[in-house]
């Protein structure tokens, strides 16, 4: 895979309220830490990835991810 065929995606912990959603959307892709915070597991995903991740960030109630590409 290409770098061009990836999404590179991004996540603000201090704006994360925890919800959990994008672990339940995308739990490829997000994880929490121990305070409950977003943490991305891969920062660049491939295109099946790449649309779970853009699901998690629609669904993300504080908006704390972005997929970019």
């Amino acid at each position: 895979m290409s770098e061009n065929d990836q999404a590179i995606v991004t996540a603000d912990p201090d704006v994360c309220v925890g919800s959990g959603n994008c672990t339940i959307v995308a739990p490829s892709v997000f994880d929490l830490d121990h305070e409950g915070a977003v943490i991305v597991l891969h920062d660049r995903v491939s295109a099946g990835d790449r649309d779970a991740a853009v699901a998690a960030a629609a669904g993300c109630p504080a908006a704390a991810i972005i997929v970019e590409g």
